[in-house]
């Protein structure tokens, strides 16, 4: 067993699709695309790919996660905080109680590690 975790989306065969839920829709209609590659046994660790398409969306983190944007532009608007707009090449984690709204302004795709607390 290798213990090099590979992010290359051409080997992780096909994505689960989901949508924010309801009632937290903001704005549009943003549909996402998650490859996981990795989860710990325990449950606690989460590391892989992942894509929105353009809308907005209520955010409430209780875990931490790194991120780094491969494509598109998201802007992050936390709760009392001025909006900050990331983009391809920016890399940030989100720290537990983060709360605001994730807006995708262009198709956005970023590698995450999401560690639970």
């Amino acid at each position: 067993m290798s213990f090099l975790l590979s992010f290359d989306p051409a080997t992780l065969g096909e994505p689960e699709e989901t949508a924010p839920p309801a009632e937290r829709l903001v704005a549009g209609d943003p549909r996402h695309l998650t490859w996981n590659i990795e989860t710990l046994p325990d449950g606690a660790l989460f590391a892989g790919i992942w894509q929105s398409s353009p809308g907005a969306w209520r955010v409430d983190y209780e875990e931490w996660e790194f991120c780094s944007i491969l494509e598109g532009v998201s802007v992050l608007h936390e709760d009392g905080e001025a909006p900050v707009t990331v983009k391809a090449g920016d890399s940030f984690a989100l720290r537990p109680g983060f709360k605001g709204v994730w807006e995708v302004i262009e198709t956005t795709r970023k590698h995450y590690v999401i560690r639970l607390i």
